[in-house]
């Protein structure tokens, strides 16, 4: 399933029948991914006095109640409303799901205690790149990613000065396989959230923030096409599905 696609007076092609999914499928115990100090997600079958929606329990159908937060369990894309007093939903402001991407492999600066991405190390590795989104893939990188209990570990996270090279190179979307762009513990100072949606001067709320992607190590760093498919929900943040398509040879 071949398509050809035109981005900015160049021409691409690439297979449809060959997505690489980073999303990390969410489940309803201790192996799926948890942050900022909740309990794993609940999947469970409603149970209404004898009726247990079970087939293996008599049910005619499969009927799970599931109880889980978008920003701790879950690969999820935010809009600028994760941190504005009004609320701006996902689905008022993003209305276009295919992008040019890069995928980079970054092993972030020890300074202290703190693992920090700089902005030098974006400079470096987008200098050439007319992608509206970026993928961040942290070294090292394991599988183990896709049912890390994150909280109190201190994750790796932009600096401010980064967040901002992002957005002014031309960086829509922001994917990262952490909880979070900014550090675990920052005392609510959110500089990368911030930064990378230039608020609160002229907010940027078509741009995008995803967090909790896993990128396999099969996937080399590079230019795709990615679709960025959030659920539709009436909230600051949805589950979503990133996947990549690799650019076919001429």
């Amino acid at each position: 399933m071949i398509a050809s696609i035109h981005y900015q007076n160049s021409d691409f092609r690439v297979d449809l029948s060959k997505p690489l999914d980073i999303s990390i499928s969410l489940r309803g115990d201790e192996k799926n991914p948890i942050a900022w100090y909740l309990e794993h997600p609940e999947i469970k079958p409603v149970v209404d006095g004898n009726f247990i929606g079970k087939v293996s329990a008599g049910a005619s159908v499969n009927f799970n109640n599931i109880s889980f937060n978008p920003h701790a369990h879950a690969t999820h894309t935010e809009c600028v409303g994760h941190i504005t007093k009004e609320p701006n939903f996902i689905q008022q402001h993003l209305k276009r799901f295919f992008f040019k991407a890069e995928v980079i492999s970054l092993e972030p600066e020890i300074a202290g205690e703190d693992r920090i991405f700089r902005r030098a190390q974006f400079e470096k590795a987008l200098k050439d790149s007319t992608a509206e989104a970026i993928i961040i893939r942290t070294l090292p990188n394991y599988i183990g990613k896709i049912s890390k209990h994150h909280s109190h570990t201190n994750w790796p996270y932009l600096e401010e000065a980064a967040a901002n090279f992002l957005r002014e190179h031309g960086i829509d979307h922001l994917l990262i396989d952490q909880p979070s762009v900014d550090k675990e513990k920052d005392e609510g100072k959110l500089l990368a959230h911030k930064a990378f949606w230039n608020y609160p001067k002229e907010i940027r709320y078509h741009a995008t923030i995803t967090e909790l992607i896993y990128v396999p190590n099969k996937i080399e760093d590079g230019a795709y096409f990615l679709s960025l498919q959030p659920a539709s929900f009436e909230n600051d943040a949805a589950p979503s599905k990133p996947v990549l398509y690799k650019i076919l040879n001429k």
